[in-house]
């Protein structure tokens, strides 16, 4: 069974690990395919649903996410830019939704046959990467359990 590690590296950074039994390609589709990524992004546990999912993955390139969460009237919205997109190996984005978003960077390692993923997110101050870790960060060995399963063919 693989574990998801998350890691406070630093005042302003935070590290998940996870291996993948997958190959590097499968698993960055997974990242960068909107119908895929639909499937696993939203921890199931949160009661939220992605609404909507446009990412045109690409340097320079940008994403939208709405979702709907049961307790709040209002979809919430995250967007920002794709800073670096190396298809199979890396990619770079900003949180631009509020001043205090992180710049996230997921590496795709493979070995093997599988894939050790790290996602780095880099916080402008320490305050939204303990918000970060209250909130969001809680959810990702979730969603990283439910790539697992989407990627071993489950449902």
């Amino acid at each position: 069974m693989n574990r998801t590690v998350v890691e406070r590296k630093s005042d302003l950074e935070l590290v998940v690990t996870r291996t993948f039994n997958a190959p590097a390609h499968i698993v960055f589709e997974a990242w960068s395919k909107p119908e895929l990524f639909k499937q696993w992004w939203v921890p199931k546990s949160a009661g939220m649903s992605l609404l909507s999912c446009d990412m045109d993955i690409r340097t320079g390139g940008t994403y939208l996410l709405v979702f709907r969460h049961p307790a709040f009237d209002q979809p919430m919205t995250f967007f920002g830019t794709y800073k670096e997109v190396t298809p199979h190996k890396r990619l770079v984005w900003t949180n631009e939704e509020s001043d205090q978003g992180a710049v996230t960077t997921v590496t795709f390692e493979e070995n093997a046959g599988k894939t050790r993923v790290t996602l780095h997110e880099r916080y402008p101050t320490t305050e939204a990467l303990d918000e970060a870790l209250a909130g969001s960060a809680e959810g990702l060995p979730e969603q990283f359990a439910q790539l697992d399963e989407l990627l071993a063919g489950g449902s």
